[in-house]
């Protein structure tokens, strides 16, 4: 049985009902399907307070806005003295034309319509005698407010970020993008969730293949909810087995807005505050929201500095542990004899205090993420000073080992995706184990394998490594480690197959 092959059982199949209440529409039937529910309510109304003439409205609390229901659908039916004139058989039409203060009236016959409606926020009207039923959209708009974007700090850029809410998401894109072009499909994700996932692209940039692909995955899903980031991404992958994120996002509508005018194809989900970017390749994953605000010396050499923070966040274990086990004479003498003297007390191997300092510093990172910030504070200073300070002074580890673990850790953190960074530390374990057995030799090939294994990845059919490996020949915006000033930048950046390669004159 593979690795991630679900277990064989005698259940039955994921079962699938559809319709999912085939009962005919009425009033009664309705109140089955939320009998137990202390939210869902009703209210009984005459019509201009002719008794002989009611309409009933079904609402959920909490889901409704009161205002907006006692307003726009009570106070008509209940005070509008010409409701109380039309024929029986012109109501619902009078009602659903223009008879209430509403954007919107939608004529149902099924009770799965219904049941969907209200639980988006509609309220439903029944009028004795018909097997049909008028849904007006009364949602409640309770929601966090626009705020910073905590993740990817604003130093020279729009301070909003994503919300919960995919409408105001939707909304805060066309307020950056005012083009016509752009499109935005929806799809109900979630078979108990009905979570809204919406695709955005912009039409004639975009490449058409890579949206088709987007939207034929987001209709093969067949869960039960989309409550977490991991219910969309790893059933959009393509690849599983590996630690490192394919799917790139962001909390700023400004970056997000740019990814689309590159050609990228964009995805929200609603009560998720943040949207992806597809396809993702790796230079995604060293961008940030300045790299164009800054001057464009300044900014390339921000992303240099990036990537060699990756290098060494990854490297510096491994080749510590590999210099000093198996190739002490490619150090310095005086450094050399630094570390001797260093070690001499230390009762332990090399390779068991890169570990150890390693394992203590993830262990103080998950810490501090975990507890409320006041204590998360504290338990990293009082971690930092018993790990490294105490450590130091009892001889457990030698002070070098906490440098090159220090240095290693803090260069993690010039990572703008915690995602990648988090991939890259996996990496930098197992890079140092190979050093440890067998030392230079064994950290080329961890190098080696690391950089087969993602020359192999894909995203909807764009090369993982696409800003190095592919694109020979196609004009692109600018190489993925230097950024020339923005007049000189005539092709949208990377390599996809976008319909509209040229931004600029």
């Amino acid at each position: 049985m593979g690795l991630f092959e679900p277990e064989r059982t005698n259940s039955a199949p994921h079962p699938r009902k559809e319709p999912r209440f085939p009962e005919p529409l009425s009033r009664e039937n309705l109140k089955k399907v939320f009998e137990g529910c202390v939210d869902y309510m009703e209210r009984t109304v005459y019509l201009h307070g002719d008794r002989k003439r009611t309409v009933t409205v079904c609402y959920l609390l909490g889901m409704a806005r009161n205002e907006r229901l006692s307003d726009y659908v009570l106070r008509p039916l209940a005070q509008d003295p010409a409701l109380s004139q039309v024929p029986e058989e012109e109501l619902f039409a009078r009602l659903q034309y223009g008879a209430l203060y509403n954007l919107a009236a939608n004529r149902r016959t099924t009770l799965d319509d219904v049941v969907n409606d209200l639980i988006l926020g509609s309220c439903a009207l029944f009028f004795p005698g018909r097997g049909d039923a008028l849904t007006l959209p009364v949602v409640t708009e309770e929601k966090r407010s626009v705020g910073e974007p905590e993740n990817e700090p604003a130093l020279k850029g729009v301070r909003e970020s994503f919300v919960e809410s995919v409408r105001t998401n939707t909304a805060m894109v066309r307020r950056h993008l005012k083009a016509p072009e752009l499109k935005i499909r929806e799809h109900i994700v979630g078979r108990r969730s009905r979570t809204q996932v919406d695709v955005l692209y912009l039409d004639g940039i975009a490449d058409p293949d890579t949206v088709e692909r987007v939207r034929r995955r987001l209709d093969g899903m067949d869960i039960d909810g989309v409550e977490a980031a991991g219910n969309i991404e790893e059933y959009l992958t393509d690849h599983l087995n590996t630690p490192f994120p394919t799917m790139p996002y962001t909390q700023r509508p400004d970056r997000f807005c740019q990814a689309l005018l590159e050609g990228r194809v964009g995805l929200m989900a609603d009560g998720l505050p943040f949207a992806w970017m597809l396809p993702g390749t790796i230079d995604q994953f060293f961008k940030t929201g300045q790299d164009r605000a800054f001057h464009w010396m300044a900014a390339s050499a921000l992303n240099v500095i990036r990537w060699l923070c990756a290098f060494v966040t990854i490297l510096v274990p491994g080749l510590y542990i590999a210099l000093v086990t198996f190739h002490p004479e490619a150090i310095p003498v005086k450094l050399a004899l630094s570390i001797v003297a260093a070690k001499q007390e230390v009762p332990f191997s090399t390779v068991f205090e890169v570990l150890i300092m390693l394992l203590a510093f993830e262990v103080l990172q998950e810490a501090g993420l975990r507890l409320p910030s006041p204590i998360g504070a504290t338990v990293s200073i009082l971690g930092g000073l018993v790990v490294g300070n105490a450590a130091v002074e009892a001889h457990i580890v030698s002070p070098a080992v906490l440098i090159a673990v220090a240095i290693a850790g803090v260069a993690g953190y010039a990572m703008p995706s915690q995602d990648f960074a988090a991939a890259l530390r996996l990496w930098r374990f197992l890079l140092a184990i190979l050093a440890s057995a067998a030392g230079l030799f064994g950290l080329a090939a961890g190098c080696a394998a690391l950089i087969y294994h993602l020359a192999g990845l894909e995203t909807f059919g764009v090369p993982y490594l696409a800003p190095f490996t592919s694109g020979a020949g196609e004009p692109r915006g600018h190489s993925s480690l230097l950024r020339p000033p923005l007049p000189r930048m005539k092709w949208r950046d990377g390599a996809r197959h976008t319909l509209n390669r040229r931004n600029q004159r």
